[in-house]
């Protein structure tokens, strides 16, 4: 199986079977929930929502970059919403036809777990807004790097 690589040079590798359970093992019951069984944390109620440090956001279970905190916006709709990805590739997106109405979905590029939803309504240059659960993502001040958790 040959190894794909972002074009900021992250492992792309989908991350399966023991390895993702091992770093599914360290999730807490509602970061299981919201990435792992698609769920969605409660509006105005998510950890990262409020924060306004300088850093990164990357997957919480397996390390991927996900956005820039220089891209993330206040919404207004109780969510962490972000403009642009911190490489597109870091994200997959997927039709949701759930719940009576049709959406975008937003998974990890690497581990596949549930991030949010993408809608076209953010601000410019992307008029995106990437609408994210904290639950979904863990922050790192500038100077942090995630560990990776790859399947290679």
């Amino acid at each position: 199986m040959s190894v794909r690589t972002s074009s900021c040079g992250y492992d792309l590798a989908p991350l399966r079977g023991e390895a993702r359970d091992r770093a599914a093992a360290r999730l807490s019951p509602e970061e299981r929930r919201v990435l792992l069984e698609h769920g969605t944390e409660r509006a105005f109620c998510g950890t990262l929502l409020n924060n306004k440090s300088s850093g990164l956001y990357a997957c919480r279970l397996c390390g991927l970059p996900l956005f820039r905190s220089d891209v993330k916006f206040e919404s207004g709709t109780g969510w962490p919403s972000f403009n642009a990805p911190f490489d597109p590739a870091h994200i997959a997106e997927i039709k949701d036809s759930s719940y009576g109405m049709v959406r975008t979905e937003i998974r990890c590029g690497r581990c596949d777990g549930h991030l949010g939803h993408v809608f076209p309504d953010g601000p410019p240059p992307t008029n995106k807004r990437y609408c994210l659960n904290s639950e979904a993502m863990a922050f790192f001040e500038d100077g942090e790097k995630p560990e990776q958790v790859t399947g290679n």
